[in-house]
Parts: C-alpha cells; sequence; structure tokens
C-alpha cells in the first residue's frame, strides 16, 4: 500500500539526460493547491529519502561531504543539518495517525546520525581532557570523521578541526531533539561526555577557532580568530543545556548538565562586544546568519540582530546568494587549487568574483517563518526559485555555489554583478549538497506550514517580542529587558564581638554559628565540589577544571550531600597581595559586584548575596567608610542596586537552589570541605579599634637612604646599614641592591634576601600601615564628627589625592598638625616599601587573569611594558603564570620593578571599570597599561602646578583607581590643549572614525606614509584588507606605537585627520611619493615658528611645547599650519592626478 501511494506520488514525466543533468525546477511537479496532507508529506518523504537519507552511512549514521562513491568523509557540521532535516519532517509525521511507520524511521535516522557523532566524539576523550587544560587547535576534537568507521581521516596539523560552532550545534541539536520526546542519550558514560563537552564550550570566548568556514582568518594563512559565529553558537547552546536532563522525562538528578553561568555571562558579553563583525578579519560574514537567526537565535538585543543582518545583507546577497564573505577566494578561478595557503596580498585577486552561496536565502526563509515576516519569506523564495533545479526523480536540487568562470573574471571585477555565473557541480552525476537539501526540506515544510517553528524548535530558543520576559524556567538572556531585580543580601559578622559592636550601630547582623544548619563556604570550596563533576575514569574524564566560580555562581544555594550551603563572593577572599588591604577598594568591589548581578541576573529566584564583615575591616579609620556601607544597605539601595537586607534563613525560600546530587556517586572519595569558622572570641570583649593616628615610636622612620650613593657603596656597608635601618622604604632598596650584586640566597640577619623581603613585605603591608594611611592624608580637608547614634552622615571631599579623614569624639582629643604630617609622610614611605618588597617578591594577584579577559571580552587589546619600552600585545587571554612572566620581563629588567605590581593594579582596575563604564574606553583601541601610567603621571604633575608632583607609588591603591577614573573621564574645561593632549595621546584615544580616515589616505598615497621610523605600505595592505575590518585599525596602532611623545603622537593623529579632510575636498589630487609625516610636521612647526617671530633652523622637537600647546581650530591654530604644509606638498611635488584632468583641452 505505502509503495503504491509513493508510487503514485513520483513525477509522471521522465526527464531526459541532455548534457547537464540540471533542469530547471517544475512547480508543477512540486505541489498541488488542493493535495491532500497525505500526499504532501509523502513528496516530502520521497523527496528527504532521495536526497539526505539515502546517503546516510549504515554504519555510523553520518552523511558524506560529497555524495559521490569515493568520498568518505563526514562532516560533524553538514551531518547535523542533514539529521534535523529528518527530525523535522518526523515531527510533521506526528500530526497524522496512520504514519506507515514513517515517523519512526524519520526518527531514528536522527537519533543514528546524533549517536554517531557522539560515538565518534567520545573515542576522542583523551582529546577533550587535554583540550579542557590546554584549549589549543592541536588538542581538539576532530571535525571530519569516516563516515563508513569513525575513523579520524586528517590529523590536527593537515586540517583544521578546531570549530567550536560544531561542538555547540551538536549540543544545541541534541537538547532540541531530547526536548522534542526523542532518546540519544543511554547512559551515565555518555552524560559525563556531554558534560565534558560543556566544560569546552564553556570558554569559547577566550578560543580562538576557525570557523565555520575551517580557514580561521580571512587571510587563509592557517592564523586563528575569535568568531563571534562560533561564540554565538557556544552561548546558544550553554543556554539550551543548562540544566536539562539528557535522559528527558524518564531522566533522575545524576543526569543534568551544569553549566558555569559567569562562563555563559562572558560569552554573552563577548558576542555583544564582537558584533556586528564576525571577527578582526571578517568585518561581516554569512556564517553569523544561523548564529543570530535559525537555529541558534543568540542574539538578544532586537537592535543589534537588527544591525549585524542588515550589514549582512548590504554588503553579502547578491542575484545567486550570499558571499560568505568579501575577498572570499573559495572555489573561485583566481584561487590555486594547489595551494592550501595564500600569498600576502592575494586576496585582491578575489575582489568582486566570490563565489555566491543559495543556502543563505534559505536560511532567511527560514527566519521570516520565525519571525512571523512573510514579506521577508516571499522575497527570498522568489530570488532561490530561479536558481535551483530538480534531480531526475523531480526533486528540487541546491546547488552548493554559484562562481564566474575563468573567462569571465575580468569583465566582473570591472563591473560587479554584469557577468552570468554558473552553478557549481552539486548535482550533477549524483553529487548532491546534502547540508543545502536539508535546509530546503526545513524551510518548504515551515513556509507549507507542515510544521510550525515549535515544532523544529521545542525549547523556544526563538522569543517573539512581545513573549519576551526575564526570567524562564531555565537560565536564559533573551531580550534586552530593563532588569530591575531585588538583591537579597545577608550580613553575616565573623564573631559574636563584632556582631554586638555593629548593633550599636543599629547594623543587624548573624554570625556562622547563627545561620546553622546552614553552612557558609568560600567559592574555592565549592570549585573543591565541582572537581567531582563527570568525572569517568572509564573515558579518562576528570571533571570540571578548577576554575573560580563568579558572582553569579556564588548567588545560589546549593545542597551538597544533604547540607544547605551558602557561598560568599570571591570578592570576599583573603589574599597576600597587597589590593586586598585596601578597604575602600573591597567596598568599591562590592559595589562593582551588585551592579554586575543586577545586570546578568536572569534566572526566576533572586539573587542572595553574602556580606562577609571580618574585624580587620572597622579597625581604626576604616570603620567610618563600611559603616556608611552597610547603612545603604540598611536602606535598600546601594550604588543604584536595589537591595533587601535579612535574615538568611528568611531569604532562602526565595533563592535558586542548585542541587550537587553528582557528589553521591563518588562518596567514598570526596574530600572533606571546611567551612568558614567563627572566630572563637570572649563575646563580651570589645573590639579593638586603633587610634585615628597610630604611636610614629611604633612605625618605621622617614627614609634615610639615597639610592644612588649606596648603590657605589661596598658590600659590608651596606649590610650593616640594613641592620641598623628602621625605615622599611629604606630596607626595601637596600635590599634591592644587595639583591642585584649578591643574589637572592646571600644572609642578612640570619635570613636570606628573599625571606627578609618578604618580612618586609608584610610588615609594611600590614592593614595597620596601609589603609589607615588612606584616612590620614589631608586632615584638614575633611573633618567627621560620629558619635553612638542610629544616624550617620559622611561628607567627602576630593583632594590632590583623592584621600579622606574621619576624627571621631570618642577618640580622644585631635592629633597635631605636626605629628599628622610626621605620620603622612611615614605611611607615603610604607607605601612605596610595599611596592617595591612585593615587585622583588614577584607577587601576582590572582584575579588579574580574569580581568585581562573581562578586557578582550570588551574588544580590546592589551599591553604590558613600560612607557617608552618595548611592550608584549596580549590579544588573547592567558594563564596567570603566563601574564606574571611577561609583567616581570617587561619591567623589571629596566628598572620599572615597582611599576610590575602599579600595571597588575591598574588592569584589575580597568577590568572593573570596562565592565560597568565601557564609554570610558572609547576610541581606544589598545589598552597600553605602561602609557596609561604616564597618563597617570601627568595628571598628577598637573594637578601640582608648580609644585613638585607626587609619587604616583606613594598613593594607596583605592586612590590609583580614583585617579585613573579621573584620567579616562572626559577632560575638564580650562585645562590647556598641552595637557588634553599630553593625557589624549597616553590613553592613545582616537577620534570618531579615524582608522576609516587613515584607510581613505592610503588609497590616495601609492607609496604609503611613515612616522617614527615605521613605514605603513599601500601593498598589501589594500590588496589583504578591508576597510572596516579590525586588523587594520590594529595594523594602524601598530605603525603609531614607535613614537614616545604622547602630545606629539596626538598632534600625528591630528595630522591624519586633516590629510584627510584635504584629500576628501580634492579628490584630483594624490600623493606621488612615500608621505612623511614627520617631515610634515616639521614644516607646520617652522612655519608656527615663523608666525611667532622666531624662526630659527636649529628647533628641536622638545621645543615644540608652545605649538603642543596651540588650539587645534580658530585662527593661527594647528590645523591652519597643518592643511597648509600638506596642500604645499601636494600642490609642489610631483602630484599625480588622480581623475581626468577638468583643465585639459583635448
Amino acid at each position: 500500500m505505502a509503495a503504491s501511494v509513493a508510487a503514485s506520488a513520483r513525477p509522471h514525466r521522465k526527464v531526459q539526460r541532455v548534457g547537464s543533468i540540471y533542469e530547471p525546477l517544475k512547480l508543477s511537479s512540486l505541489q498541488r493547491d488542493d493535495e491532500p496532507l497525505w500526499e504532501k508529506l509523502d513528496r516530502y518523504y520521497n523527496a528527504v529519502k532521495t536526497t539526505i537519507l539515502n546517503y546516510q552511512s549504515p554504519t555510523t549514521g553520518l552523511f558524506p561531504v560529497k555524495t559521490c562513491s569515493t568520498c568518505k568523509e563526514a562532516k560533524v557540521r553538514d551531518s547535523l543539518y542533514c539529521a534535523a532535516s529528518a527530525w523535522a519532517l518526523s515531527m510533521a509525521y506526528r500530526r497524522i495517525d496512520d504514519d506507515m511507520g514513517r515517523t519512526h524511521e524519520l526518527e531514528h535516522s536522527a537519533v543514528k546520525c546524533m549517536r554517531g557523532i557522539l560515538y565518534c566524539y567520545m573515542r576522542q576523550a583523551d582529546k577533550v581532557e587535554q583540550f579542557k587544560q590546554d584549549p589549543s587547535p592541536s588538542k581538539c576534537l576532530h571535525s571530519v570523521f569516516h563516515v563508513v568507521t569513525g575513523d579520524e581521516v586528517h590529523s590536527n596539523s593537515d586540517y583544521h578541526h578546531l570549530q567550536i560552532d560544531a561542538v555547540s550545534l551538536f549540543l544545541l541539536y541534541l537538547v532540541e531533539m531530547i526536548c522534542s520526546g526523542l532518546q540519544i542519550i543511554f547512559n551515565t558514560d555518555e552524560v559525563s561526555f556531554v558534560q565534558n563537552l560543556v566544560f569546552c564550550v564553556e570558554r569559547a570566548y577566550r578560543v580562538p577557532d576557525y570557523g565555520m568556514w575551517e580557514r580561521g582568518s580571512k587571510y587563509n594563512n592557517g592564523s586563528t580568530e575569535l568568531h563571534s559565529s562560533s561564540v554565538g553558537l557556544a552561548k546558544a547552546a550553554l543556554e539550551a543545556i543548562n540544566g536539562f536532563n539528557l535522559f528527558g522525562n524518564q531522566g533522575c538528578s545524576w543526569s543534568v548538565i551544569f553549566v558555569d553561568l559567569d562562563a555563559h555571562n562572558r560569552n554573552r558579553q563577548t558576542l555583544s562586544s564582537l558584533l556586528p563583525r564576525e571577527s578582526r578579519s571578517h568585518n561581516t560574514d554569512a556564517a553569523l546568519l544561523p548564529t543570530i537567526s535559525y537555529p541558534a537565535f543568540a542574539v538578544d538585543d532586537d537592535a543589534l540582530y537588527s544591525q549585524t543582518l542588515d550589514k549582512i545583507v548590504r554588503k553579502l546577497r547578491g542575484k545567486y546568494g550570499f558571499k560568505r564573505f568579501l575577498r572570499d577566494g573559495y572555489r573561485t578561478a583566481n584561487e590555486d587549487k594547489d595551494r592550501r595557503f595564500y600569498k600576502p596580498a592575494e586576496m585582491k585577486l578575489f575582489d568582486g568574483i566570490e563565489c555566491e552561496f543559495p543556502i543563505f536565502f534559505i536560511y532567511m526563509m527560514i527566519d521570516g517563518v520565525f519571525r512571523g515576516n512573510s514579506a521577508q519569506v516571499k522575497e527570498y523564495q522568489d530570488l532561490l526559485q530561479p536558481i535551483i533545479f530538480q534531480s531526475y526523480e523531480g526533486h528540487a536540487v541546491i546547488p552548493k555555489y554559484y562562481y564566474v568562470p575563468a573567462d569571465f573574471v575580468e569583465a566582473e571585477q570591472n563591473k560587479h554583478g554584469s557577468q552570468k555565473r554558473f552553478p557549481s557541480n552539486s548535482g550533477r552525476d549524483g553529487m548532491v549538497f546534502l547540508c543545502g537539501q536539508a535546509l530546503y526540506n526545513i524551510a518548504k515544510l515551515l513556509v507549507d506550514e507542515l510544521i510550525s517553528p515549535k515544532d523544529i524548535d521545542p525549547i523556544h530558543r526563538y522569543v517573539p517580542r512581545q513573549d519576551q520576559r526575564n526570567v524562564a524556567m531555565r537560565y536564559s538572556n533573551q531580550g534586552p529587558i530593563e532588569n530591575d531585580v531585588v538583591i537579597h543580601v545577608a550580613l553575616i559578622a565573623e564573631s559574636q564581638r563584632l556582631q554586638v559592636f555593629l548593633n550599636t550601630y543599629g547594623i543587624q547582623t548573624q554570625t556562622p554559628q547563627q545561620v546553622e544548619p546552614i553552612q557558609i563556604w568560600p567559592q574555592k570550596e565549592l570549585v573543591k565540589a565541582y572537581r567531582f563533576l563527570a568525572v569517568n575514569k572509564k573515558l579518562g574524564l576528570s571533571g570540571r577544571p578548577e576554575r573560580p566560580v563568579g558572582c553569579i555562581g556564588t548567588c545560589k544555594i546549593y545542597r551538597i550531600l544533604g547540607k544547605t550551603v551558602v557561598c560568599y563572593p570571591i570578592v570576599f577572599d583573603l589574599s597576600d597581595f597587597y589590593l586586598s588591604q585596601d578597604v575602600m577598594l573591597l567596598i568599591d568591589d562590592i559595589k562593582n559586584a551588585l551592579q554586575f548581578i543586577k545586570q546578568c541576573w536572569k534566572m526566576p529566584g533572586r539573587p542572595l548575596f553574602l556580606v562577609l564583615i571580618r574585624e580587620d575591616n572597622i579597625k581604626g579609620s576604616r570603620f567610618n567608610p563600611v559603616l556608611d556601607m552597610l547603612a545603604s544597605f540598611k536602606k535598600g539601595n546601594i550604588g543604584g542596586v536595589k537591595v533587601h537586607v535579612d535574615r538568611l534563613q528568611t531569604l532562602i525560600s526565595g533563592a535558586v537552589v542548585e542541587q550537587l546530587d553528582f557528589l553521591r556517586v563518588n562518596e567514598a572519595e570526596i574530600p572533606e570541605f571546611k567551612s568558614f569558622e567563627e572566630l572563637e572570641l570572649p563575646k563580651h570583649s570589645k573590639v579593638k579599634r586603633q587610634m585615628s593616628t597610630p604611636n610614629v615610636s611604633e612605625l618605621e622612620q622617614q627614609p634615610e637612604i639615597n639610592v644612588d650613593e649606596w648603590q657605589l657603596k661596598p658590600t659590608h656597608e651596606i649590610i650593616h646599614k640594613f641592620h641598623d635601618c628602621n625605615c622599611l622604604a629604606s630596607q626595601a632598596q637596600l635590599a634591592v641592591i644587595l639583591l642585584r650584586r649578591e643574589g637572592p640566597d646571600f644572609l642578612a640577619k640570619d635570613e636570606n634576601l628573599m625571606d627578609e623581603l618578604e618580612r618586609i613585605y608584610r610588615r609594611a603591608g600590614s592593614r595597620k600601615l596601609w589603609s589607615d594611611i588612606t584616612a590620614h592624608t589631608h586632615t584638614h580637608t575633611h573633618t567627621h564628627t560620629h558619635t553612638h547614634t542610629h544616624t550617620h552622615t559622611h561628607t567627602h571631599t576630593h583632594t590632590h589625592t583623592h584621600t579622606h579623614t574621619h576624627t571621631h569624639t570618642h577618640t580622644g582629643v585631635a592629633p597635631t598638625q605636626s605629628r599628622l604630617m610626621l605620620t603622612h609622610l611615614i605611611w607615603l614611605n610604607c607605601r612605596l616599601a610595599v611596592r617595591h618588597a612585593a615587585a622583588i617578591i614577584k607577587k601576582s594577584a590572582s584575579s588579574i587573569a580574569p580581568h585581562i579577559t573581562t578586557i578582550l571580552v570588551h574588544g580590546k587589546q592589551v599591553t604590558l611594558g613600560l612607557f617608552g619600552q618595548e611592550e608584549e600585545v596580549i590579544s588573547n587571554p592567558l594563564s596567570p603564570g603566563v601574564i606574571q612572566g611577561i609583567i616581570y620581563s617587561r619591567c623589571a629588567p629596566r628598572g620599572g620593578e615597582r611599576e610590575a605590581v602599579l600595571q597588575q593594579e591598574l588592569v584589575i582596575h580597568i577590568g572593573w571599570i570596562i565592565s560597568n563604564n565601557p564609554e570610558l574606553f572609547s576610541g581606544m583601541l589598545k589598552i597600553r597599561v605602561g602609557w596609561i601610567v604616564q597618563a597617570m603621571k601627568h595628571e598628577l604633575k598637573i594637578r601640582a602646578g608648580d609644585m613638585p608632583a607626587q609619587d604616583i607609588y606613594q598613593l594607596s591603591p583605592s586612590d590609583i583607581k580614583q585617579l585613573l577614573l579621573d584620567v579616562l573621564q572626559p577632560q575638564h574645561t580650562g585645562r590647556s590643549w598641552l595637557n588634553k593632549r599630553q593625557i589624549d595621546g597616553s590613553l592613545n584615544r582616537t577620534p570618531l572614525g579615524f582608522y576609516d580616515r587613515v584607510w581613505q589616505i592610503l588609497e590616495r598615497t601609492p607609496n604609503g606614509f611613515m612616522v617614527a621610523g615605521t613605514h605603513l605600505p599601500q601593498q598589501p595592505t589594500l590588496s589583504d584588507m578591508t576597510m572596516y575590518e579590525m586588523n587594520f585599525s590594529l595594523l594602524v596602532e601598530d605603525t603609531l606605537k614607535n613614537i614616545v611623545l604622547p602630545e606629539y603622537r596626538q598632534i600625528i593623529v591630528e595630522l591624519l585627520m586633516v590629510v584627510s579632510v584635504v584629500l576628501e575636498r580634492n579628490p584630483e589630487l594624490e600623493f606621488g611619493d612615500k608621505l612623511d609625516l614627520d617631515g610634515l610636521m616639521k614644516e607646520a612647526f617652522k612655519d608656527f615658528q615663523k608666525d611667532r617671530g622666531s624662526l630659527d633652523g636649529g628647533e628641536k622637537q622638545s621645543d615644540m611645547e608652545a605649538f603642543y600647546n596651540t588650539p587645534a581650530v580658530g585662527k593661527r591654530g594647528t590645523s591652519s599650519y597643518l592643511t597648509k604644509a600638506v596642500m604645499i606638498l601636494l600642490l609642489q611635488g610631483d602630484f599625480k592626478p588622480c581623475k581626468e584632468d577638468p583643465c585639459s583641452v583635448s
């Protein structure tokens, strides 16, 4: 019966072979308006069976890349779309009662393919384990397998296997299909393996890969890039699989998948910063379509989706499909088929003749159906109709691409779109482009309404705007809806006597004992617990790597081995790096963490934030800032974030609970977990708050040595002075001299020098000496009187160092001015000592790697190294050890030991600032930390006026952060042009559209331009790159990096803008010779000097201060002199008219 029905559905007209087997698609052979549902489905079944399923491997279930008999390769991505096509048709068959067994067949064809991919992946479990530790191209899962055996086909060196998007697509379709009722995962071994795949995908935001086209960089030179398409698919997969039960409705707690939500959020931030670009070299790319639309729907912001889609359509759409990207040489007539990689400048050969791929018309059809845009569906149906063909059986055949034949290349490049393109050989001699066929069948099923979008998107990856909301059953980030979440806060005091003390100020807290049986853990204990997630000895999988749990992860409640556990955030962890000793920084970190949680929390429950108060936090003058913060918590608003403070037991009912049941599987191997313990102190003893001004006799004296003099003294004198010296700063300096001269094992005071420096570091950096510094600088600028009442007022005045002081009525008589000044000087020298000692013993901040990643996630590069010296560029995330090595190797050997630790401080501050205020870094493509230090030094000089500027190394970490914020702010009015240029030049800020204008200059400068000894050539720059790509902007920055003076760099930026405007207004001109920017600057300066009446042929660049201090615009502004120099060069030089001379007679 089924056979007769199928036969009746087949086209009766036999197609004859005449040359090519392609025939125009006949609508009559596809459908009739009155066609019954069964016949429609039968027609689709025949098409899927003939054009897709007939090629499925009977052993692995995979689909070959090419359908010829000699092809034995199967790509994961193509096989997934083929499986999705069979699954989509099975969803349509579920609508009829008597399906003749086809629903089962189609569903299990999809299951067989998914399990085939899983089988191939699991055979490479060792690569998964290696990739978790070192995510490099040499240790990744393969993306191509033998279609029959599932064996490896190409080695990592012979093929670009690192494709995060392919693994992510597998996870996404795995969830979609299981959610629809299919059973794909069978046992715990497979569950643990999938969980390990999630561990790999979680870090997509920091793993450059080869992308959807398997070529990485657009230049096809073997290099990897961070791709929006890969990060977006990873984000979508993580959202889909978080909390998902791989056994479906029949599963239990140990078949549930866990996702690190902080890692997911980094992927979200990275995607937002990358889009609408695909990567640094791809300004846009058609690979973004499956990311922003079906199947991933990874973009939450409708405006960003529209911007990205518009760019793709404007730049890549053609008559026969979409180009993959601009200057794509794949399968063009000019591409050398015998070479794997391209040569420099070869990209220009492919301009305008890129192949066009009809498959992207199909993506646009599917997108239109999902978004209810019938006009878009019809538009792309009409575009697709003339360019697809039919097979002998009458089924639609989708060509893989359309190309420009070699004979037509020149004409096409002269006039884009003028020549006819020809289809690839897909469809000829039995060769079918399976991925295109699969997506075409899905699109037609949707258009014919045989399935609905919900059928192939059961987990609701796409949510219409009117249905979007802030939370979902599982973690999702749909929609840029304003998040007005109220954060639940529990205040935890580390001792009962601290609790009693705070209670006198109206601050209600709990101690760890009072919250029992709830346990309070540091996040590192949670990391220890997660190590047992997905451990599988049979597969050699070690479980979750030791990655810190971020703010979002610590805002949940955990059920662990029958215990209820809450974690305090990582900002409260104790560290031996001196930043943790500045209470003002701690308060800033708390506010930043709350702001971050407010922006990123999308789960159904409310976040639970533990504030851990230690006795050290309230000693001396630290108490008042802490009390201010606690009072803000009590009022319900801190830094614009709504909070609700209550007892921990009360807050638990509204929180998100995470069950860590996987620990029960290996309960015998579980280590002992250490909860946060209460300090055992007498309840009624008083909290020892130190005096506002410590006794000077207890502290070290003022510096006693001149370093330059002591560098020349003999060792025995230095040792003698070291023993007798009481000043920590002097001790540190003497120890450094001895260390360089005698080595780290040299003994002084019965200890080797490294131990002595550790002692100096700990003493100088003790809380007693560090944070109180902040509170006692410039007492005369800030007085605060406070009595034991529940009202608390706080006045804060910015001063030269942005510090403040409190004087309390209950601490006795205010100290004398002379005593305060002496104490202040001593503390400043302690700061010098702590930074110097920290640098010599190579201390590093544990959080520096995450903060560098945060900066990179926002689309910036980071450079480390001293101002004016060679810098190290960081463009991809690195481990803490590697970063530490870079900092100390770039700073310490050149006499910048203290700056090695200062740059660590700045990286951490920049990471926080860019997360909450990214607009402060607009116009800054590279965050050059050494140059930012220089900008801050300039700021201190500006503030000092005619007085000596304060030493930046004497500022506390919180003052350093405030100074950084002040420098990053738009410049204050009234500041001189010299100062503005010094600051902007040090920050490497550029005006809007600067890099585009440099491109336009290069187009009119055949020999390129030179500045500070660095040449930017026109070729191969214009041939390899395109105007708007990130790599060109980075190349321009690289050209300017050798300029030493910040103000000179800024004036060069102004000069380039002037050159661009002059060329724009004079389209008939171009530079005939290499453009020397330094030469132009000299001519402009000479003219400036002449006008000033002080022309002198021996002027030096250092004498240009008056020029730097001149306004850019206005009468006799710098722009007028620069413009004049440019015009003279253009008119007096041997210029070449770039257009037809309008003055020519004939």
